[in-house]
C-alpha cells in the first residue's frame, strides 16, 4: 500500500532538499476539524501584553501581520493559544501561519482548526505552542495570514481610463480571545490618496490619524476578549485584482528521457472594477503611448527556473505568438501578453508549459533505488499588484512501477491522493500524487516540495522490454500475414465421360 505522510529523510537527502526539511511541519487538512460543544470558550489563561497589527494593502489582498506579546496568567504551564475568526473570514483566509517573532527562521507552529457545534459565527484555530509556557512566562509570536477576494471596488463600475477606488472592511480592535492590555493597528496603502477611513474611534478623534500613505488606529488600553469595532477604508487603487480561480499544474517525471516536464492550465479572474461602457479599442491604443495606470491585466511575468527549455502559451484559440521567452546562464523568464486586456470583470483560460533537465531536480539515494524530487509547489506569473489562488490542484506524475511514494512541503494541504496516469505503451500506469490546495497567495511561491519514492530497476526495465517484445510481435506479424497465400484460384470441372 502507498505510504503518504510527512517525511524525515536521510542526511544524503538532507544535503539536497536544504532547509525546506528543517522547517517542515505538518497541517491538518480543513476536513478534518474538531467540533466543539456550543458553550465552548476559550480558557482565560493568557493575557495579551501588547498587540501591534499590520494590515498592507498594497497588493490585491489584504496581508495582516500581527505582533503579539502574549503572558501566561494561568498557575500552570499552557500551550494551546486560540485564534478567532469569523465564518466568513475563515473561508476567505489563506496562508495562515504562527512563528516565534524572536525566530523567523524556525519552524512555524503548528495548528488546527475547531469550529463550535450548531450555529455560530465564530471559527477558532488552535495554536500549539512548541513548549508549555510556564505561570507568568511571556512570548512574542507573529502571526500572518491574508484574506482573498475582500476588497470591494466603489464605485463597481467605472470608465476606461478613470481611476479606481476600493473599499476594505475590518476590525479596529484585532479579534482577540484575550485580555489586551495594549494594542495598535497601522494601515499601509499604495498611496496618499485615501478619501473616507472610519474614524472617532471609542468617542476620541485622535483615534485614528493618517499621515501620508499610512494610517494608525489606536493605541488602544485594556481591551476585553472578543470586542470589535467594524471601520472601513476607501482608497485609490488603480491595478489589476489578479485571482486565479482555478490552477491545474502537472508535473511529468521521465527517467528514461532524462526530462522533467511542467504544464499549468490557469482561469484567471480581474476582480477590479467592471467598465462602465462597451471597451475602446482605438482609446486604449491611445492611452498606451502614456503608459498610464489601469485596471487591466496587459501582460503575465513568469519567471522560470534557470535551464528551462521550450516553453509554449496557448488559450482556448490555440497557440499565441505574442509571448517572449529570455534565457541564459542566471535567469529564464517567460513574458507573456493576453490576445486582449483584461478588464474588471474578465476571465481568461490559458496554458503554459516548459521542460527542464531531470538532473536539476531529482537526486537518487546512494546504494538504494530510492529517489528524492525537490520542485517549486507554485510557480506561475509573479505581478507587483500580487495574485490569489482560490483552487491549486498539483499532480506529478512518476514513472510507471513507481511505489512507495511519500511528500513533504510548507504549503498547508486539504487533500492528497494517490492514483494511476495511463499514457502512450504503459502496462499498468504511472504512479501520480495529487495535492490540493486552498486559498493562497503570491508569498508561497516557490516554497518546495519534496517527493520521495521508490523506483526499482525492473520497474525501470518494464517499458523496454515492452517496446521490444511490441516491435517484435509487430514483425513477426507482419512476416505471417505476408506469408499467407491471399491469392484466388479457380478450379477446373472435368466433364464426366
Amino acid at each position: 500500500m502507498v505510504n503518504i505522510k510527512a517525511l524525515s529523510l536521510a542526511t544524503a537527502v538532507l544535503s539536497f532538499a536544504g532547509a525546506a526539511l528543517s522547517k517542515s511541519t505538518v497541517t491538518k487538512p480543513a476536513s478534518s476539524q474538531n467540533i466543539l460543544p456550543s458553550t465552548f470558550t476559550p480558557p482565560q489563561v493568557f493575557k495579551n501584553i501588547n498587540i501591534q497589527r499590520s494590515i498592507n494593502l498594497e497588493k490585491s489582498y489584504p496581508r495582516n501581520v500581527v505582533n503579539v506579546v502574549i503572558e501566561n496568567v494561568s498557575p500552570e504551564a499552557q500551550n494551546e493559544y486560540y485564534i478567532p475568526f469569523t465564518t466568513s473570514q475563515a473561508e476567505k483566509l489563506g496562508n495562515l501561519e504562527v512563528k516565534d517573532n524572536k525566530d523567523l527562521t524556525s519552524p512555524p507552529f503548528s495548528f488546527e482548526a475547531v469550529s463550535i457545534d450548531g450555529s455560530s459565527e465564530t471559527q477558532f484555530y488552535k495554536v500549539q505552542l512548541p513548549q508549555p509556557l510556564a505561570p507568568k512566562g511571556k512570548q512574542t509570536i507573529q502571526i500572518s495570514y491574508s484574506f482573498l477576494s475582500s476588497l470591494r471596488p466603489l464605485p463597481a463600475a467605472i470608465a476606461q481610463q478613470d481611476p479606481q477606488f476600493l473599499v476594505y472592511e475590518f476590525s479596529a480592535y484585532w479579534p482577540s480571545s484575550y485580555i489586551t492590555r495594549h494594542q495598535e493597528t497601522e494601515i499601509k496603502f499604495p498611496g496618499a490618496s485615501v478619501p473616507e477611513y472610519t474614524g472617532g474611534i471609542g468617542g476620541k478623534e485622535e483615534s485614528a490619524q493618517k499621515a501620508g500613505s499610512k494610517l494608525t488606529y489606536g493605541p488602544f488600553k485594556d481591551v476585553t476578549a472578543g470586542t470589535t469595532q467594524p471601520v472601513r477604508v476607501r482608497f485609490q487603487h488603480t491595478q489589476p485584482l489578479i485571482h486565479v480561480s482555478r490552477l491545474e499544474r502537472d508535473i511529468e517525471v521521465s527517467h528514461w528521457g532524462g526530462n522533467i516536464a511542467f504544464e499549468e492550465r490557469y482561469t484567471i479572474v480581474n476582480k477590479a472594477a467592471n467598465l462602465s461602457s462597451q471597451f475602446n479599442r482605438v482609446e486604449w491604443a491611445h492611452q498606451q503611448y502614456r503608459t498610464p495606470e489601469t485596471t487591466a491585466i496587459k501582460a503575465l511575468h513568469i519567471p522560470l527556473r534557470v535551464g528551462s527549455l521550450t516553453p509554449y502559451y496557448t488559450d482556448v484559440i490555440g497557440n499565441i505568438s505574442t509571448s517572449r521567452f529570455r534565457s541564459n546562464k542566471r535567469e529564464a523568464n517567460l513574458e507573456l501578453k493576453p490576445r486582449y486586456p483584461i478588464f474588471g470583470g474578465w476571465n481568461y483560460p490559458f496554458r503554459i508549459g516548459w521542460d527542464a533537465n531531470l538532473a536539476t531536480f531529482l537526486r537518487t539515494v546512494k546504494s538504494s533505488d530510492s529517489y528524492v524530487l525537490n520542485v517549486p509547489f507554485l510557480e506561475g506569473p509573479k505581478q507587483h499588484e500580487g495574485i490569489s489562488y482560490e483552487f491549486v490542484e498539483l499532480r506529478v506524475i512518476l514513472p510507471e512501477g513507481a511505489t512507495n511514494v511519500k511528500y513533504e512541503t510548507l504549503v498547508p494541504i486539504v487533500s492528497a491522493t494517490i492514483s494511476t496516469h495511463v499514457t502512450f505503451m504503459d502496462t499498468i500506469g504511472r504512479t501520480a500524487l495529487t495535492l490540493q490546495a486552498r486559498n493562497l497567495v503570491d508569498a508561497v511561491r516557490d516554497r518546495e516540495l519534496i517527493v520521495t519514492y521508490e523506483y526499482p530497476l525492473s520497474a525501470a526495465l518494464r517499458k523496454p522490454v515492452v517496446i521490444i517484445v511490441s516491435v517484435l510481435g509487430l514483425f513477426v506479424a507482419v512476416y505471417l500475414l505476408g506469408s499467407l497465400n491471399t491469392g484466388i484460384s479457380s478450379k477446373r470441372v472435368g466433364k464426366k465421360a
